[in-house]
């Protein structure tokens, strides 16, 4: 099954297995005009609620009120691939990577380039953040999304974070005060524009 939202980067497919205990597994979210992007008949029936919970977590990411995921994935490639796919998830938010250090990491240090391939095939767009892996040189090469895509993604992800990190360390200070015996929390209050994922008439 699937759905088709519309989100800051264009329409984005989200494509899932029902068939898994406890509710859909994500097993794609796909860009428009992406690498490697199956054909729609691969999809399914077009369904809209059973992702609801995915649609709203995609929503605040793009507001800049979320940084981790919670969304259960179910990824088909081969070992190489989701080893690759499993320490991209390690990456920290705001933050990136080479394909050299990543390979290395992985105990491959002569695999950058099949790290690459694999990070460029990469099912799960945004939710896997193949984003935050960069050239040797800091290039923004290897995203089939798009090298536009990748660096909306990175942008967003820096100014999020380095927004965040002064607001939660006041809050941390702010714990610490105390008035007449009691703790006073910080009314820190994150602003953002809300930029709403709207989900596309048919799912």
């Amino acid at each position: 099954m699937h759905t088709v939202v519309d989100s800051p980067l264009g329409p984005l497919t989200l494509v899932g297995d029902d068939d898994l205990a406890g509710g859909v597994a994500l097993t794609g979210l796909y860009l428009e005009r992406q690498l490697y992007r199956p054909g729609e008949e691969a999809f399914g029936e077009r369904a809209a609620e059973p992702f609801a919970g995915m649609i709203e977590q995609l929503s605040a990411y793009f507001a800049g009120r979320l940084t981790e995921f919670d969304v259960p994935t179910a990824l088909s490639g081969t070992p190489f691939q989701r080893q690759v796919w499993e320490m991209l998830r390690e990456i920290p938010y705001g933050e990136t990577v080479t394909y050299g250090w990543l390979a290395r990491r992985m105990g491959k240090p002569a695999a950058a380039r099949a790290v690459g391939l694999a990070n460029g095939k990469n099912p799960v767009s945004i939710i896997v953040p193949c984003h935050r892996v960069v050239g040797a040189n800091g290039d923004l090469t290897g995203y089939g999304g798009g090298v536009e895509r990748k660096r909306h993604l990175l942008a967003l992800e820096r100014s999020t974070a380095a927004r965040l990190q002064p607001c939660e360390s006041r809050a941390q200070d702010a714990e610490i005060r105390t008035q007449g015996g009691e703790s006073r929390a910080a009314d820190v209050e994150i602003r953002t524009q809300p930029r709403e994922i709207r989900t596309r008439a048919g799912g």
